[in-house]
């Protein structure tokens, strides 16, 4: 059980990471310093912490499989 919610979170987590940088970096190559009333560095930071959630819960669901 706790292993598919870290899984669903995890997989959420990366794709909403992927969707941030992509948008913070198409804004920021076509001259774009604030998007929606952020800065493009902070949209940048927010889905570099995103992926790296993700990252977090895949590697507690690599461990936990190899403990059992």
């Amino acid at each position: 059980m706790m292993d598919s919610v870290l899984l669903w979170i995890g997989r959420l987590s990366a794709l909403a990471g992927v969707v941030v940088c992509a948008v913070a970096a198409c804004g920021r190559l076509t001259g774009t310093y604030y998007l929606g009333g952020f800065q493009v560095g902070t949209l940048l930071q927010a889905g570099t912490v995103a992926l790296l959630v993700g990252c977090v819960c895949f590697l507690l669901i690599l461990t936990r499989s190899s403990r059992r």
